[in-house]
């Protein structure tokens, strides 16, 4: 293989054939991705635990399988990311707040065992906001994450870490976790590509209503290969899917696998924010290039409404509030302020105002499910506006209007519904803009197969951030 590309921009798939025919090891791949951190990282503030020796002995490791021609898979020493909040033996788990005791995991979540089973070198864990309820990288634990495409601006979150990770070149492929936007949100404003996958299609611990976990990467393709190995049982979550032998690899179709395809336009997500101009039309521009490759476009109302988004949002209000109140007060004084007055605010709500505000995740379900029903895919805006300032620990900055961004994202979590985001354009300012790709339920392929044909239709994409010089 002849390599042109430096070695931190190589996709998972470059490094595979270059590792199978030698022409690269391992060792120096990781190296240079580590070197390629410390260039960056003073800037973004994306990782925690970074122990470059432990990547090297793992990469080491992997060199030597790949020498005696035994590699545990395609994943076998690429480097790789891992939020935060998913477990990894022996490591604490802030989950984003100084408020937590760190304890030592005991045991690698489902997701970080698959990596591992597969070889994968695990570079960093990548940071998270307070308790994984913000779509920022502001975190009472973590030193503030910022955006490769614009320090001043936020990576999104929370997979904050792992959104500008995967723009900045921390290797090529990172995981995160999404329970209403946040594996989206970070992919839309840093210009990558993410899956949020059926619920249960990557097993995850703790499971939880609409939670899952999913690959962040700069391509589909690698998205696909994390897919191979991501997508197996496990017994700890309750609502894992059974074992289906899914032919990831047949994600690569051609343009004109569209033609033909019934295909849903979202503009308007019926709840919080309204639709900045420039991304409805960077939205709109795609479904004219799905158009012209076949699909059949069909202009869609809106289905959520206001009062599913703020019957979820009182919801985890709650639950948050339980939360803190089971802490020592010196430890709840810790909490990011956002946070605690954000769920304090539930502290007056009635157990009827609870359940009816519980009912709207079902509610949210049922309409997504109906409103969707009749189309192959839908697309959609993934966030409605352009990221905020970084230092801002939500859109609106006001915790009373907390998710007025993720109207178009959190339909699907509750629906169960695979959804993805891929970049489709760029604003005035040169910041990402992500178009939002949802399936029928348990369609995890067609949706990586129809994110792959749009790849290939969409305009050339800018070249990836750099390191500030100095």
């Amino acid at each position: 293989m002849v390599v042109s590309k430096r070695l931190h921009d190589l996709s998972a798939q470059e490094l595979a054939a270059a590792y199978r025919d030698a022409s690269l090891s391992p060792v120096e791949v990781t190296q240079a991705v580590l070197d390629h951190i410390a260039r960056w990282e003073p800037h973004l503030q994306a990782t925690w635990l970074l122990r470059p020796e432990a990547a090297l002995e793992q990469a080491r490791a992997s060199e030597a399988r790949w020498r005696r021609g035994e590699p545990l898979g395609p994943l076998d020493g690429v480097p790789t990311t891992i939020k935060e909040n998913i477990a990894t033996r022996g490591d604490p788990m802030p989950a984003g707040t100084a408020a937590v005791e760190l304890k030592p995991a005991a045991a690698d979540a489902p997701p970080a065992a698959r990596l591992k089973e597969a070889g994968a070198v695990v570079v960093s864990k990548t940071t998270m906001p307070d308790y994984g309820m913000l779509s920022s990288g502001l975190s009472s634990f973590h030193t503030l994450a910022r955006n490769p495409w614009n320090l001043s601006k936020t990576p999104g979150g929370s997979s904050a870490g792992a959104g500008a990770a995967a723009a900045a070149g921390y290797g090529p492929l990172h995981i995160g976790t999404d329970i209403g936007g946040s594996l989206r949100l970070p992919a839309a404003w840093c210009g990558i590509f993410t899956l949020k996958p059926s619920l249960g299609r990557i097993p995850i611990d703790p499971p939880y209503m609409g939670r899952a976990a999913g690959p962040m990467t700069r391509s589909v393709g690698d998205a696909a290969l994390m897919m191979q190995a991501l997508a197996r049982p496990d017994l700890r979550d309750s609502m894992s899917l059974p074992a289906q032998d899914i032919p990831w690899s047949g994600f690569d179709v051609a343009t004109d696998h569209l033609r033909g395809l019934r295909i849903g336009l979202l503009l308007d997500a019926g709840c919080g924010l309204a639709v900045e101009p420039e991304i409805g039309a960077a939205v709109e521009q795609a479904a004219r290039l799905f158009e012209r490759a076949g699909a059949d476009i069909e202009p869609m109302q809106p289905f959520m409404s206001q009062a599913m988004l703020d019957g979820m949002d009182h919801l985890w209000r709650m639950r948050s509030l339980v939360d803190m109140n089971a802490l020592p007060s010196e430890q709840r004084a810790k909490v990011l302020p956002y946070i605690r007055e954000w769920a304090e605010s539930a502290s007056d709500f009635s157990g009827e105002h609870v359940f009816r505000a519980f009912s709207q995740f079902h509610a949210t379900r049922v309409a997504a499910v109906a409103a969707c029903a009749k189309f192959d895919y839908v697309i959609s805006p993934t966030a409605p506006n352009s990221p905020a300032a970084a230092e801002l620990p939500s859109p609106t900055n006001d915790p009373l209007r907390p998710l007025e961004h993720i109207g178009f994202t959190v339909p699907f979590n509750m629906s169960e519904q695979p959804a993805a985001s891929i970049n489709c354009g760029y604003t005035s300012e040169g910041l990402p803009i992500g178009l939002q790709i949802a399936g029928q339920r348990f369609d995890d392929l067609g949706v990586l197969k129809v994110a792959r044909a749009f790849e290939l239709i969409r305009a050339p994409q800018r070249p990836w951030p750099e390191p500030p010089a100095g």
